[in-house]
Order: structure tokens, then sequence, then C-alpha cells
């Protein structure tokens, strides 16, 4: 079971955790999380252009190392970049000083203020720990969860996940990941031509 929206309480439950930008413009930031991936994230990065579009990949650090020449490449085209953990760490069944260490290790090939927990699984306490040890840290949760990790949903629900409910500032999650790839392929063009027709901008979050 998982949440498409995010609703007003878990917000409020975790207040220093960003849910989305306040903004009134027409602006939606679209975020890839689990890569890079040696042939899903080229498609990432090409289908975002052909848009003119910037985005957001939260990465994993062992595929940053396998994967280095993409990662440079998505540097390099104007996304912003976050740590997402150096193993794909659940926070909910990691022991804080592990987690925090893990996140250390990706930092090594990773240099952002941002990060997004796995699963957006993170304990109290590796939140308090994490802002400790850096007061510029963002940690980027979301609004409307995509669902292309559902194998149990077919392409066009994953697009109406994403399009039914939003507003300006929506932080939306997608996954450059080979569970991900089916509904993928589909849903992110799709979902580039429906908030271009709206005369929306695609953002990339700020790392600093």
């Amino acid at each position: 079971m998982y949440l498409v929206h995010t609703p007003w309480w878990l917000k409020s439950l975790y207040p220093s955790l960003m849910w989305q930008v306040e903004t009134n413009k027409k602006e939606i930031y679209i975020t890839f999380d689990d890569g890079p991936h040696k042939t899903i994230t080229p498609f990432v990065i090409d289908t975002l252009k052909a848009f003119n579009a910037k985005a957001t990949f939260f990465c994993i650090g062992k595929n940053v190392i396998e994967n280095i020449e993409i990662f440079e490449r998505i540097i390099s085209e104007g996304h912003s970049i976050g740590n997402h953990t150096h193993n794909h760490l659940n926070g909910f069944k990691t022991p804080t000083d592990a987690y925090i260490e893990n996140i250390k290790e990706a930092e090594k090939y990773i240099n952002s203020n941002l990060f997004r927990p796995p699963y957006g699984r993170i304990k109290r306490a590796q939140i308090n720990k994490l802002q400790a040890i850096n007061p510029a840290i963002k940690i980027v949760m979301w609004s409307v969860l995509s669902g292309d990790f559902d194998t149990n949903i077919t392409d066009e629900q994953c697009l109406q996940n994403i399009t039914r409910s939003y507003k300006n500032g929506s932080i939306i999650v997608f996954h450059d990941s080979e569970k991900a790839w089916q509904r993928l392929q589909y849903a992110l063009p799709e979902t580039l031509e429906h908030f271009s027709k709206e005369g929306y901008q695609f953002k990339a979050l700020s790392k600093k």
C-alpha cells in the first residue's frame, strides 16, 4: 500500500521535510529515484530534453560508481542531483548510525544538500542527526507518487496518478529503474506533454 497523493496530516507530522515547493507560478518539479541506470536514465534525459525540462535525480551511490558517465551527463545537462543512500537502505529497518554512514558513503560521489530516503522511510532520530550534521540539508519527500514501481497498475493508471491531482510546486516521483520501466516509458512523455499543454515549466530542485 502507498499513498499517491501525500495528505496534509502526514506533512504536518514532519514539517521540517520538503513535500512541495511553495510557489504561485505554474511550475512542476519532477524527480527520479534509484538511478543512474545504463539504459533507462539516458532515455529519461533524452525525453526531458525534448520538452526543455529540468528535473532532479536522487541517485544511489553504488549506481553512480557503476554508471559514472551517465551521472556526469545528468549534471552537464543542467539537472539537479540528490543523495538516495549508497545501497538503497530502508531507514525503518536500519540502525541510525549505520544509516548515516551509508549516506556519507554516497556523499563521496554525490555532491548535494538534497537527500531523499529510499521508500520515503526515515526515523525521527535519523532526520535529527542528518540535520544536526548538515543544517543546510533538504530532506525531500513528495506530493505526488506516480506508482511507476507498482507492477499491478497499468501504464495509463500510472499517468492518471499524476494528472488527477496536482498544483503549482508539486514534487512528482518517478523511478529510473528496471522495475518501473514498463510504466515510466509511457507515463513520462505523456506527463511532460500534459503539463506543457497546461502551460507549466519543469524545474529542478536547488541543491544548495
